[in-house]
């Protein structure tokens, strides 16, 4: 299906070409470093990545490249996520609220003080002389995105998030494909916590208020800390005092810092604050599962970098058409075992400035 869609627009004059890999060495780093290794990328000033199940909106780059084209020392454009399922059901939507306030808090405020925040792995843009200057894509970790974007951070390249505009994508809707990838995005951040400490401590060219962010609020608070606290305060501690009555706990501390995090977590989503009770179950049962992983990041135990697809069930469930249905899963299983089958390059009338995209 992307073979012949990449024919139909090259017969129209478009410039594009069709890529696959044979192996998947390096998981989705080695693909994106697979891809660089091409010719035309030497043509390209900017390289644009999306995930399988993003739908980018046609004017996403005459939104997105005059930051770059305009701003020579920005290295990345960050849009935001918008999900096409979030109503699929409550899981869903819990993870709706967690990643709004994710993209309308965390990222607005990170791009906004230190020009800095983690790359989403997708629906962004990225220019090709900072992804080279920072050593390219690394396979060292499963959370290459953030690797990239630490790295890049370190060379003195600035961020900036974009969050009007927006790219519908889709939320796993099963409890299985959530758990690996929610296992995935704990274990990573603290695996490359591990192997950047001391490149992060070392490095001269960034101030130190930069790395106080990077190391503490970036890393620890959010990527480390947030997962065992969580564990074992609410999971632990707090059940505890039930059966040891010896065991007091100041109120403000099981029932105020609780109530003003799930009120600051509710600010992303509005539409879901009669669901703050379920999140807070939803998000007690999954500090275990994120804890676990955020241990065997910091001590690479096990299969710390092991990449598991995450599974999204895409629009294929809800086709009429057998056909089409089956194009779609076929689709699937393509970008599963290969992971970057279309790079394109193309010239923007708006910025004169050669692209790459990545899909």
């Amino acid at each position: 299906m992307v073979r012949m869609e990449c024919e139909r627009w090259a017969h129209k004059g478009i410039n594009i070409t069709y890529q696959i890999r044979e192996d998947r060495k390096g998981y989705k780093a080695g693909a994106l470093k697979a891809g660089m290794k091409h010719g035309y990328v030497r043509e390209c000033e900017y390289m644009v990545i999306f995930d399988a199940d993003f739908q980018p909106d046609p004017d996403f780059l005459h939104r997105t490249i005059p930051y770059l084209h305009h701003n020579p020392e920005i290295a990345l454009v960050q849009a935001r996520w918008r999900f096409v399922n979030a109503d699929e059901c409550l899981m869903t939507r819990m993870q709706e609220m967690s990643l709004d306030y994710h993209f309308k808090v965390e990222q607005e405020v990170s791009s906004s003080v230190c020009a800095f925040f983690g790359f989403n792995g997708t629906a962004g843009v990225w220019r090709i002389a900072a992804v080279n200057e920072a050593g390219g894509w690394k396979d060292r970790t499963t959370v290459e995105d953030m690797d990239l974007a630490i790295r890049a951070s370190l060379k003195g390249w600035k961020f900036v998030y974009l969050g009007d505009v927006q790219v519908k994508s889709e939320l796993p809707s099963t409890f299985k494909a959530f758990r690996f990838q929610q296992h995935r995005w704990s274990c990573g951040p603290a695996n490359l916590f591990r192997k950047m400490l001391v490149e992060i401590v070392t490095n001269k060219k960034v101030t130190i208020w930069k790395k106080f962010h990077v190391i503490y609020n970036f890393f620890l608070v959010r990527k480390i800390v947030a997962h065992i606290v969580t564990f074992t305060f609410y999971c632990i501690i707090i059940p505890t005092t039930i059966f040891v009555p010896e065991v007091h706990i100041p109120k403000w501390g099981c029932v105020y810092i609780p109530t003003i995090i799930t009120l600051l977590n509710s600010v992303g989503t509005p539409r879901s604050f009669h669901l703050l009770f379920f999140w807070i179950l939803f998000e007690n049962v999954m500090s275990l599962h994120r804890t676990k992983a955020t241990l065997i990041g910091l001590l690479e135990a096990g299969r710390a970098n092991e990449w598991v697809v995450t599974e999204k069930l895409g629009s294929a469930m809800k086709m009429k058409s057998a056909n089409k249905a089956s194009a779609r899963k076929s689709f699937m299983r393509m970008w599963e075992s290969e992971y970057v089958p279309v790079v394109m390059g193309s010239r923007m009338s708006a910025s004169k400035s050669n692209v790459i995209l990545i899909v």
